[in-house]
């Protein structure tokens, strides 16, 4: 296995926030969006999946151990992923930081949480048609989660309730997709209540 520091070419002492920045700048180099059209463009996904998955292991081996004095050379979770870190950077506002991360994602490596996360950022800009648009593919996606169909189901029911359509990004959420886990729960049962009766669903 590739150690991952050697493929975002920086020390394993390097800080979190150092990581990060190797990230982003390597993210920004390779993006799938620099090389359409481009006989390199396959090269260039394959790099951007690398660097995805070398993060994506930095990241799982700081969580599950702490600070990581170096890469031990044995196979990393496959199931980590900087979707966490990026559900934080939502949470307290870092929309834009968030956004870039997202952004860096190969189209390829693009799943259900992918969508929803990026609904949640176009909610907390009151981007309310966009945030309808992901909320939606992420439940065509994974229709059996209940934090995608309760995200996606409130915001249907705000459209048509006719609640405040917040503009401009005056309205910061304090979690991802505008709900607390409270929230979300009575979200979804009244939610599904009334899409039972009109006739919606997820879809």
């Amino acid at each position: 296995m590739t150690d991952p520091y050697k493929v975002l070419g920086i020390s394993p002492n390097a800080t979190d926030e150092q990581v990060k920045a190797a990230y982003r700048e390597l993210a920004k180099k390779y993006h799938p969006d620099n090389y359409a059209n481009n006989p390199l463009s396959d090269l260039a996904e394959e790099k951007m999946q690398e660097i995805n998955q070398a993060y994506d292991a930095i990241v799982a081996q700081r969580r599950a151990g702490g600070q990581s004095g170096g890469y031990s050379g044995g196979a990393y979770a496959q199931g980590a992923s900087q979707f966490a870190d990026i559900r934080r950077m939502i949470n307290s506002g870092r929309l834009a930081e968030a956004q870039e991360l997202l952004d860096g994602v190969a189209a390829a490596s693009r799943d259900a949480e992918w969508y929803f996360l990026k609904g949640s950022i176009y909610y907390s800009r009151g981007w309310l048609d966009d945030a309808l648009q992901s909320f939606q593919k992420a439940c065509q996606m994974n229709p059996q989660n209940s934090e995608y169909s309760a995200a996606y189901n409130q915001l249907l029911w705000q459209r048509q309730n006719g609640r405040p359509q917040y503009g401009g990004g005056s309205y910061q959420t304090g979690s991802v997709g505008g709900c607390s886990c409270c929230d979300i729960c009575a979200a979804m049962y009244c939610a599904n209540c009334c899409m039972d009766c009109c006739g919606n669903s997820c879809f």
